[in-house]
């Protein structure tokens, strides 16, 4: 699939990746908290991120999620590390899966990274689980 030729195309595109991706309560909620300053960055993301990268079809978005997952513990860079969790999941990747790129991303990144990872996945992962059973 070529890439939308219009930055504004590619725009609506990426919002709905975004939406399928995090979810319509992370995105819904995003957008009540917008103001005229931070609409900026969101357009941004949703044309650049969203609509360009996310929009490629040489990775899967189960790929693209996992590479998420591992870059983001590495940096980090933890409340979108959480975002990027719920986002895995919502993409197919199992909690098996996530422990594996954790793992990994401690051989890597250092164990203390992968133990805030860890944390932080099992927070989530467990609000995933809880959310499903209601």
């Amino acid at each position: 699939m070529a890439l939308p030729d219009s930055t504004s195309e590619r725009a609506r595109q990426g919002a709905e990746v975004r939406r399928k991706v995090l979810g319509a309560a992370f995105v819904d909620a995003g957008k009540k908290e917008a103001n005229p300053f931070t609409q900026h960055f969101i357009e941004f993301t949703q044309s650049q991120c969203w609509g360009y990268a996310w929009l490629r079809d040489g990775l899967s978005h189960k790929t693209r999620s996992m590479l998420n997952v591992c870059l983001l513990a590495g940096l980090g860079r933890w409340p979108e590390f959480e975002v990027h969790i719920r986002g895995a999941l919502n993409n197919g990747v199992t909690p098996d899966e996530i422990a594996e790129i954790l793992l990994h991303t401690a051989v890597y990144a250092g164990i203390p990274v992968a133990a805030d990872g860890f944390r932080r996945a099992d927070k989530i992962i467990s609000e995933v689980a809880a959310e499903k059973k209601s």
